[in-house]
């Protein structure tokens, strides 16, 4: 039986990953793209209520491309132009002066980008992580999150992948391990009783 989630709001962040334009246009399952953003949406909105810290993560190349990885797999992604919009955040974010706008170049948002030393400055050891995809920059930033000592909470559907597989492995074998699964309306009602 799931605990009743409490939320120490100065010591909680939400960390959203990749919800921009380039990447809320690719199919999602089991959640659409415009399920995600509603549901991150509501957490954002019931966050900020409580004047919360808020990361919105994005990834971005760099205009020559050299800072992307590209070792040799079966599934390489393939190099390509990105036209500018790729990277802007979807504005149903609704993007606030006090959020902190995070921009990686690779799946993790802790990799190279200043978010854990920002969270530690402001005595978060907490992070409710949601996004896109479940297996690629949520899960590498769960992994770093998990090495640096982070509680976290994953917001189930709040998240989606390319294919049900690749969305139900982490959320059965790897988050459990990690930290606690929850679903928006779970999320929104603790974030509402927050203490």
């Amino acid at each position: 039986m799931e605990s009743e989630l409490k939320i120490n709001k100065d010591k909680t962040a939400i960390v959203v990953i990749d919800l921009q334009k380039g990447i809320t246009v690719m199919p999602g399952v089991p959640y659409s793209a415009q399920d995600i953003i509603s549901n991150t949406s509501m957490i954002l909105s019931a966050a900020r209520k409580n004047k919360m810290n808020v990361f919105l993560v994005r990834v971005t190349p760099s205009p020559d491309l050299k800072d992307t990885l590209r070792p040799i797999s079966e599934t390489s992604f393939p190099v390509r132009e990105f036209n500018p919009e790729w990277s802007e955040y979807v504005p149903e974010l609704n993007i606030q002066p006090s959020d902190f706008l995070i921009t990686k170049h690779q799946w993790g948002a802790f990799y190279d980008t200043g978010l854990d030393l920002q969270l530690r400055r402001r005595g978060i050891d907490t992070i409710i992580l949601c996004g896109i995809a479940t297996n690629m920059g949520v899960e590498s930033t769960a992994r770093f999150a998990y090495e640096f000592g982070y509680n976290q909470i994953f917001v189930e559907d709040a998240m989606s992948a390319r294919s049900k597989e690749e969305h139900e492995y982490p959320i059965k074998y790897i988050f459990p391990r990690f930290g606690l699964i929850r679903k928006t309306s779970e999320m929104v009602k603790a974030l509402e009783i927050i203490y």
